[in-house]
């Protein structure tokens, strides 16, 4: 039997890995996490940020309970694509969060995130569904494009941010 496992074609239980991404924000930490094949985003939190410490050991909590394996944050840079004050405060976060709990991660350009963020929640108003916050759901759409391989945004990852390459271009 363990050969026949050894052959399938699915992937081992230790291959699969689930993603984590931020929608980071000096009052609230929206969070969003991939399934286990990386296909889908799903909004999960929204964190009230209360103090560093705390902050970290609430995304530590869930990076363990979700089995990440790697974080991305997103970088909230300008339309014309320069950082300004809160996309060097989101790379200060993600250099804590990568030395705390000791995963790697990636900063990955957001823009729009929020505004098409908004957009799904009025789309879904009349529905009877669990209510989402607006910071989960934009670290859903910036998951998702970072899954997709950005494929839905029509610039370019920004300059200083870590381009994400899928294995084939490797």
């Amino acid at each position: 039997m363990a050969s026949a496992q050894r052959n399938s074609p699915f992937p081992s239980k230790s291959a699969l890995a689930r993603i984590l991404a931020i929608d980071y924000g000096r009052r609230r930490i929206g969070l969003a996490v991939s399934d286990e094949l990386g296909i889908t985003a799903v909004p999960v939190a929204t964190l009230e940020r209360k103090n560093r410490r705390e902050d970290i050991r609430r995304l530590r909590e869930i990076a363990r309970k979700y089995k990440v394996t790697l974080i991305i944050v997103g970088s909230p840079l300008h339309l014309a694509g320069h950082a300004g004050e809160m996309a060097k405060e989101a790379a200060r976060f993600a250099s804590r969060i990568k030395k705390e709990l000791g995963l790697p991660v990636e900063l990955r350009d957001e823009r729009l995130t929020s505004w098409e963020a908004e957009q799904t929640l009025k789309e879904n108003a009349g529905r009877k569904s669990k209510k989402m916050h607006l910071d989960s759901v934009a670290a859903a759409i910036l998951l998702r494009d970072f899954l997709d391989g950005n494929g839905n945004r029509s610039h370019e990852p920004a300059p200083g941010l870590k381009p994400v390459r899928k294995k084939d271009e490797e």
